[in-house]
């Protein structure tokens, strides 16, 4: 196949292209001018397309020769983060054109990736086999929402043989790509708790039940819960980052909230992780005199990204030929969470991780924060390996079926 010349001719266009969505950031399922932006691209590469949610897409290229159909999927959303002009060490190449939002996680690069595999796809098309979706999804930043269920239920109807995606990673050095098997990313439960006392002057805390005094117990109570309640063989984390009520000196509030999330990835101890939550909330405002509510959010919101093994071995075995040998390696599984874990449990699956550490650029801070930038020379990295995952995955033996569960 003409690999070789068609990875050339988008060098330059990957990097135009991820610039140009940085500096068109948007947060999530507000991406307007993102999704015009992937539209116009969509349609000047010739694909036919569906928009199956407002600011959701899904691009489809069929050959029309015998093969296996691989889905190949991007998140397009920003973050509401202001971002520094500056990286870890020197002035950005670009910079978002909003004060109040950024591409704070990489996404834009995600984008940028996709779009530059098809621009290679169509240039080889008459060498393909089998059938291709690109699938751009909307509001990834806030889990499991109308983004990626809208995908998932326009892929419902396609026979998909596998999902392929990456996600760029300032925890591995860049120019490398991990695509073990296994959980890659943790799953996520919400623990968030309105605790309801009684207010009163802040002289007479005897004739109030402060929720306030209540919540704060809540806390200090799960730590110890946690400690010994949760298999030591497994890791939950409790993550409780808001505590609020009140807000007069002399005043006892009504209410206070208590909220965070819980990651795992082992999803009995995530429920259990929950449970617990309630349990100590409950019995530790009854000994205030408080009660409790729980938000509706108040339970497993989405499940580990599991990396299909069989998936993970083929990936290993074909991308070399694309990316060499030196690029495959591996690293531990990241803690933060995403909506992908929604099509790993549905299809045999692979998230790569595509490191994007790199020193001298300024380019290993954490994701989300004011100064995460990527190094877009390992762009084109992420280009020929989900370009060599989809095309050498659709020659397998249309009647060979891999278990999403394996």
């Amino acid at each position: 196949m003409r690999f070789k010349d068609a990875f050339e001719h988008v060098e330059n266009y990957v990097i135009e292209t991820r610039r140009e969505l940085h500096r068109l950031a948007e947060p999530s399922d507000q991406e307007k001018n993102t999704f015009a932006f992937i539209i116009e691209e969509i349609r000047k590469l010739g694909f036919s397309y569906e928009i199956v949610e407002e600011f959701t897409v899904v691009a489809k290229l069929q050959t029309g020769r015998n093969g296996k159909t691989v889905a190949l999927r991007a998140d397009i959303d920003g973050l509401p983060v202001k971002e520094n002009k500056h990286n870890l060490k020197r002035e950005r190449t670009c910079i978002s054109n909003r004060p109040d939002a950024s591409h704070m996680c990489g996404h834009d690069a995600h984008v940028a990736m996709l779009l530059a595999a098809m621009k290679v796809l169509k240039e080889i098309q008459d060498e393909l086999v089998g059938t291709y979706y690109f699938c751009f999804e909307q509001g990834e930043e806030l889990g499991r929402r109308k983004g990626v269920t809208a995908i998932l239920n326009y892929l419902d109807e396609q026979c998909i043989d596998t999902v392929w995606a990456i996600h760029v990673y300032n925890k591995l050095k860049a120019g490398k790509i991990c695509v073990d098997a296994g959980p890659r990313m943790a799953g996520v439960a919400g623990a968030m708790v309105k605790v309801i006392g009684k207010g009163g002057h802040g002289s007479r805390p005897d004739l109030s039940n402060n929720p306030v005094y209540a919540a704060a117990n809540i806390l200090v109570n799960l730590g110890g819960v946690f400690t010994n309640r949760i298999d030591a063989n497994e890791t939950v984390t409790c993550g409780i980052t808001t505590l609020t009520g009140g807000g007069t000196p002399n005043v006892f509030s009504d209410e206070a909230i208590l909220a965070g999330t819980f990651r795992f990835f082992n999803v009995e101890e995530g429920r259990k992780a929950v449970d617990l939550f309630k349990n100590v909330s409950e019995h530790t405002a009854a000994m205030y005199d408080c009660f409790v509510e729980f938000d509706e959010k108040t339970k497993v919101l989405g499940v580990p990204v599991i990396t299909n093994k069989e998936c993970s071995e083929f990936a290993k075995k074909s991308l070399p030929e694309f990316i060499g040998d030196n690029c495959i390696t591996s690293c531990d599984k990241w803690y933060a969470s995403e909506s992908f874990s929604a099509y790993t449990s549905m299809y045999p699956s692979v998230f790569a991780f595509l490191g994007i550490d790199n020193e001298e650029e300024g380019s290993g801070a954490e994701h989300h924060s004011e100064f995460f930038d990527i190094d877009e020379k390992v762009l084109m990295i992420g280009v020929k390996a989900t370009v060599g995952y989809a095309t050498s995955f659709a020659k397998i033996n249309k009647e060979e079926k891999i278990d999403v569960g394996s």
